[in-house]
């Protein structure tokens, strides 16, 4: 099957990641016959500067009409594209993995595999702020229809890995909003019996995903705790260079890395693209899934398989010790996919 995909270079490190995860799907056309139409729509700075706008209507209209998107790191004018994307398009579960790989420094050990399900759409990044001289308030709003729903995502993926889920909340402080993010939880895990259910803090999670993050599978949590623990879950298992994500709705979902654009390394070709590349077969997975393709399904597993391969045998970009720039770095993973 031929699918269209909407392709945001981004800002910065963006280009350059994305030609190198370009090199990746085009062995991938090769090798498995891969049918991807890449659409290239600009959004970002660079087109703030160029138009005016961070993301036009018409090039919302695009990526809305294409079966899913792939998007680079966005620079100052982030909030204005991801946000708009993920609330206009009801993108609600923002998946982001933490798998320890090979010969990557890290604190990580060899079992640490869980994935961090965050709801996508409310909490504080909602943006309700108001401010005088004196005084800055911000509110926070936490509904049962998103908490229920980001919970049934969380056990759903849970069914298909170790059937753990753990809800990550402060409802010994936030006791309403945080309270009825937990109860959402705790009903939902009621029609999961296969599923283990458990109830942590996130002052607790945060200081367990450093001494044990290899205990735990599906942790699911409103959207700021989430932001949070998914950039320390990201350096657990090596840093942001190496961490991919997907926002999720029910009709269409966005991949991209966790990370910026990193502007000071912009342009000289050694950001690590893997990021990218892994958010790619994020990507090629969710289709395999949502689409009933087995192709796509495999596409996802050999390129996680051709990154590994390159990560044990050190052809690795300077953020990790080695001596290849984003290209080569892009080239040796196509290298390393066969048919």
């Amino acid at each position: 099957m031929e699918y269209t995909v909407a392709l945001i270079e981004g800002d910065g490190i963006g280009p350059e990641q994305t030609a190198a995860t370009k090199t990746v799907l085009a062995k991938l056309k090769e090798t498995h016959g891969l049918a991807l139409n890449l659409i290239e729509v600009k959004a970002g700075d660079r087109a703030l500067k160029d138009t005016g706008e961070a993301l036009s209507q018409e090039n919302f209209n695009i990526i809305k009409k294409c079966d899913c998107c792939l998007k680079g790191p966005v620079g100052q004018s982030a909030y204005d594209v991801i946000i708009r994307l993920r609330t206009q398009l009801d993108l609600y579960a923002n998946i982001r993995p933490a798998k320890h790989l090979p010969r990557v420094p890290c604190i990580a050990s060899p079992e640490t595999d869980f994935v961090i399900v965050r709801e996508n759409t409310e909490d504080l990044y909602v943006g309700l702020e108001s401010a005088n001289e004196e005084k800055a308030t911000a509110t926070r709003i936490i509904t049962r229809k998103a908490s229920e729903r980001i919970a049934k995502y969380a056990f759903e993926l849970a069914k298909t890995r170790k059937k753990v889920v753990t809800a990550v909340h402060k409802s010994n402080v936030l006791k309403k909003t945080d309270g009825l993010f937990l109860h959402a939880c705790r009903d939902v895990s009621k029609t999961y019996p296969d599923v283990q259910f458990y109830e942590m803090f996130v002052d607790t999670a945060a200081m367990n995903l450093i001494r044990s993050p290899q205990t735990f599978d599906i942790i699911v949590t409103t959207n700021m705790f989430g932001d949070i623990l998914s950039d320390e879950a990201a350096q657990v298992v090596g840093g942001l260079g190496l961490a991919p994500s997907a926002n999720v709705g029910d009709h269409f979902a966005l991949f991209e890395p966790v990370h910026g654009a990193a502007p000071d390394i912009a342009g000289k070709n050694i950001a690590n693209p893997i990021s990218l590349v892994l958010s790619a077969a994020m990507m090629l997975e969710w289709l395999g899934k949502t689409k009933n393709d087995t192709g796509t399904s495999e596409a996802s597993r050999v390129i996680q398989r051709a990154v590994e391969q390159c990560l044990r045998s050190g052809e690795v970009t300077p953020d990790l010790g080695g001596q290849l720039n984003t290209a080569q770095m892009g080239d040796a993973i196509a290298a390393g996919i066969s048919k």
